[in-house]
């Protein structure tokens, strides 16, 4: 995430936000922003195969 997204986000929030209130919410925009570029990379998992995985790990 860079300077200018978190000055963005903090003119955003309301007056009475804490720090944690901040920090969650730069914590949430960091994964989104991550999950996005996996799916613009192809980096992600199919549903299907998602199902098997899970299905293989029950089985352990």
């Amino acid at each position: 995430m860079h300077k200018e997204q978190v000055k963005d986000i903090i003119d955003k929030m309301p007056e009475n936000s804490s720090f944690e209130d901040l920090q969650y919410t730069i914590f949430v925009q960091s994964k989104i922003q991550n999950g996005l570029h996996a799916v613009e990379n192809g980096d992600i998992v199919s549903q299907d195969e998602m199902e098997k995985r899970v299905e293989k790990w029950l089985k352990q």
